[in-house]
């Protein structure tokens, strides 16, 4: 059965990549290089490891609030310095670089340009 509109448009073009189960069906880890590429970030496995986790919190809800995520984030990579350890691998921040290279939409609040940027 098709899962998204793309599959349902074009009936077999679609490659899930298995290491990323709940990958939105247009991204691919080229899409990824290519985000990281015009950061100026070269990814890890550290990176691919938040990827696969941000695809993952997104797959299991509608719209997540930057807060809800935030915390998600903190509590799943804790044992290596929670938002801090992110933000060192995502200096752009661990949820609006980390969804853009995940292919996702951050949340509106993620990146509020009235604060500054971080980069």
């Amino acid at each position: 059965m098709p899962e998204s509109m793309q599959e349902i448009m074009n009936p077999g073009t679609a490659h899930h990549d298995p290491e990323f189960p709940d990958a939105p069906a247009e991204w691919s880890r080229e899409t990824a290089h290519g985000a990281a590429r015009a950061d100026q970030v070269e990814l890890t496995d550290d990176h691919w490891t938040v990827i696969r986790a941000l695809q993952h919190f997104f797959a299991d809800r509608d719209s997540p609030n930057v807060r809800e995520l935030h915390d998600a984030l903190d509590e799943r990579f804790h044992a290596k310095g929670g938002l801090k350890y992110l933000y060192g691998i995502f200096p752009g921040g661990p949820v609006a670089q980390g969804c853009r290279f995940a292919g996702l939409q951050a949340p509106a609040s993620a990146v509020d340009k009235s604060f500054g940027s971080v980069q």
